[in-house]
């Protein structure tokens, strides 16, 4: 009761990435939905691969998700909720809760579409529209399906609790008044990057090898909505690459901050450093991640771009969910660190900072952020595409 209370009581805008979240919970639950249909269709191996196509949907989503509860104001400590007996730990379970119900929220409006577009809910327009491709003919085996509804709210409010459970003493941590801790000397250096660099090599090289296993229109297996020719090698590929991009990119973005404030920095070069090297775990990941969905878009065009079948309604569907969770998580990654330096921001102002100050270190910032990040995704892009355009 206490987290819908604080649902609805908060502002517009926190009300709206709510809503996101359980507009990206219900596309994925439609695709393991559109899974299920297809295994009752044609039960076998081919069913169990096109789930695995799920995995990158749902792994965006509960991403997202636990973005956007870190930024939930209902969930962040505040003076005197110790004292009622809502500590650190209760806030904590009542982001996974808030989390929960967005998504469960999602699930349930799949369902309903779903079973809507099946046939099986009448009375309201395109009622039945795509029986055929939802097994209309056959029972819906109603375990099974609120089962795979189940997996986005279990996993998104599970990796949301453990993702603001609570860190003492630890740089970054939010503290009694729900600000995050300044330290007094730069943030140190996120250990990820060489597992990042080698994961991401390690992906190329199994593409690559893999690659010559794509031979023709019938090759691989296929994604859901109707195209293919991708095979397990390539798709094993393209994960580890994924992988390795996300890893490495808060290392890269600590190392944009140790070259901005390289050479006798000025002011404005040394506030964005400094400000790059305390936000780079923050955002660092969900841009490798970005950088990851924008390679692998640039190599699914290359895949998919000659005479190999089309790309269908839910193949687009699911393009759409990781693509737009990535961008959609990295705006929010960003809402967060803004909100982390609020104090610091406030502090610069009353000693007389001028705001151009301000304006300057964060055009600097994103402009380290995009001299790095978009060759790096365009060489990646390249590489992937290389071996698939053969």
């Amino acid at each position: 009761m206490l987290a819908l209370r604080l649902a609805r009581g908060a502002r517009p805008l926190v009300q709206l990435r709510r809503l996101l979240v359980a507009a990206a919970s219900a596309g994925t639950g439609f695709l393991l939905l559109c899974t299920l249909a297809h295994a009752m269709e044609q039960p076998g191996t081919g069913s169990v691969l096109r789930l695995a196509w799920c995995v990158a949907p749902i792994a965006a989503t509960v991403h997202f998700a636990v973005a956007v509860a870190r930024t939930d104001p209902g969930t962040r400590p505040r003076p005197g909720l110790s004292a009622v007996g809502l500590g650190p730990g209760r806030l904590m379970l009542l982001a996974g809760v808030s989390t929960a119900v967005a998504c469960t929220l999602g699930s349930l409006l799949a369902l309903l579409l779903f079973l809507h577009l099946r046939g099986d809910l009448s009375g309201l327009p395109f009622d039945g529209a795509a029986a055929g491709l939802l097994a209309a003919d056959r029972p819906l085996p109603l375990g099974a399906a609120l089962t795979l509804l189940t997996v986005v709210p279990f996993a998104a409010s599970a990796v949301s609790a453990a993702a603001l459970r609570p860190r003492p003493g630890k740089a970054g941590a939010r503290t009694g008044d729900g600000s995050a801790e300044e330290p007094d000397a730069p943030a140190p250096a996120p250990s990820g990057l060489p597992w990042g660099v080698a994961l991401l090599a390690a992906g190329l090289a199994v593409e690559t090898y893999a690659s010559g296993s794509v031979s023709g229109p019938g090759a691989g297996f296929r994604v859901p909505g109707g195209a293919g020719g991708a095979s397990a090698g390539v798709l094993a590929g393209w994960a580890l690459t994924a992988l390795g991009l996300a890893l490495a990119g808060p290392g890269l973005t600590y190392l944009c901050g140790r070259v901005l404030q390289a050479a006798r920095p000025g002011a404005v070069r040394l506030l964005a450093g400094r400000v790059l090297q305390q936000e780079a775990r923050r955002i660092g990941r969900p841009l490798g991640v970005l950088c990851a969905v924008a390679s692998g878009a640039y190599a699914s065009v290359v895949l998919y771009g000659g005479p190999r079948p089309g790309v269908g309604p839910l193949t687009a569907l699911g393009a759409l969910l990781v693509a737009g969770c990535a961008v959609l998580t990295l705006a929010t990654a960003a809402v967060e660190a803004r909100q982390s330096r609020a104090h610091t921001t406030a502090a610069l102002l009353r000693l007389g900072a001028p705001a151009t100050l301000l304006r300057g270190s964060a055009a600097l910032r994103a402009g380290a952020l995009t001299a790095v990040f978009a060759p790096l995704t365009w060489v990646v892009a390249e590489l992937a595409a290389l071996p698939l355009g053969r």
